[in-house]
Parts: structure tokens; sequence; C-alpha cells
């Protein structure tokens, strides 16, 4: 019967892995699909073979990639929005996250259910936290950072967490020092 056991805990295992790299490969598809909606299908332009640098550089299969391209092309294409949220919290850290949705009023919704549940972060308007970084590329850089007590910084932890699980959030940046 030992060998009953130690498979189901590899089985376990496997499915929690696999869990993981499914929500990476869709928010990777739905980015894919978004840039060649842009360019139609145009796999040499910028912006979609840099999607699709970023999908393999975590292992996305190449079918998955091409069904990602495909989607974009056809006429039923879903309308996604870029959208970008900002938000602070406890000693004045700073988050700008980052979604990919087809409906802007319902991942609002979402993102603001999520910062209200953690206790002392808030939805900003435009500029609430921008200040705090420069953009190079597609990526946020902050310009300083700010350190949190333990406890300010388990809630922040947990609340990237649970802004990264959500379907239509693609990145948080934040200006929290990791000291």
């Amino acid at each position: 019967m030992s060998g009953h056991n130690k498979w189901s805990k590899i089985k376990n295992k496997k499915a929690v892995t696999d869990a993981k790299k499914s929500k990476i490969f869709s928010k990777y598809a739905k980015l894919i699909t978004v840039e060649s909606k842009k360019v139609n299908g145009d796999i040499n332009s910028p912006a979609l073979k840099s999607a699709i640098d970023q999908a393999k550089a975590v292992n996305m299969p190449a079918e998955n990639i091409t069904r990602a391209v495909k989607k974009g092309t056809t006429a039923d294409a879903v309308n996604m929005e870029s959208i970008t949220y900002e938000a602070y919290g406890p000693g004045g850290c700073a988050f700008i996250i980052e979604a990919l949705t087809d409906s802007k009023n319902r991942a609002a919704a979402e993102v603001r259910h999520i910062l209200s549940k953690n206790g002392g972060f808030e939805l900003g308007a435009i500029g609430s936290a921008t200040w705090a970084f420069t953009r190079e590329g597609n990526k946020w850089i902050p310009q300083s950072t700010i350190p949190l007590s333990d406890e300010d910084m388990e809630k922040a932890s947990n609340l990237i967490d649970l802004l990264e699980d959500c379907d239509d959030i693609q990145e948080v940046f934040t200006n929290i020092s990791e000291d």
C-alpha cells in the first residue's frame, strides 16, 4: 500500500503545479490574443513578438501560442482593454496594478473587493501612485522604496498574492522595500 500513498502525494503536487502553470499560461494567452488583434496576426510585429517571447520564457507550449495568435485574428475575438489601477496602503506604500479585461466594471469591482478585504489598502485616483514610479518598457520601476513593519509587510504580501490570483490582473508593481 505504500506505493499508493506515494502516487497520491505525487498526484496532488502535480495538480497544484499544473494549476499554477495553467493560470500563468492563460494570462499570457490573453496578452498574445490582444497584441495579435492589434497587429492583425503579424508575428513580426515588435509588440506581438515581445508577448510571444515572454510566453516562451515561462515554457508556454507552441501550440497554445499559435492558438492565441489565431484567436486574435478571428472576427469574433473579444475586445480586451488594458487598464492600470493605482492603490496605496499603510506607510505610504504604492501599488500599480495592470489588468487586461473584457469588462472594465467587473475588473474594477474585483480589484476594489480584494483591496478592501485586506484592510488598510485603498484604490486611488489617477496619479496617486504613479508619481512613485518611472516607466521603463513594460515595467514600473519604483523611484524610491518604503520599508514596512512586519505586520504591514505580511498584509501587502497577502494582497499581492490575491491580486495575482485574479484572472484579469496581469502584473502588480509596488514600491515596498524587500529588506
